[in-house]
């Protein structure tokens, strides 16, 4: 399921210039609790957006939202 979202955001990257950090909770205790049944988990600039899956429309509004706050 991972590589399926990091797929889908991989082919948005050059339109919307993002970068992805992929971040491994196993072993980290407090993301484990945290994040376990929810991944994958897309945070956009640390602010939590979605899990499971990328809806490729709702992330990229939210990246835009986001653009717009800074």
């Amino acid at each position: 399921m991972c590589e399926v979202a990091v797929e889908v955001l991989e082919g948005m990257q050059t339109e919307l210039n993002f970068e992805i950090e992929k971040i491994y909770i196993e072993g980290n205790t407090e993301l484990e609790k945290l994040y376990s049944e929810q991944v994958p988990v897309i945070h956009i600039d640390g602010i939590h957006h979605d899990f499971f899956r990328v809806d490729p429309e709702r992330f990229k509004s939210s990246l835009e939202k986001h653009r717009q706050r800074q």
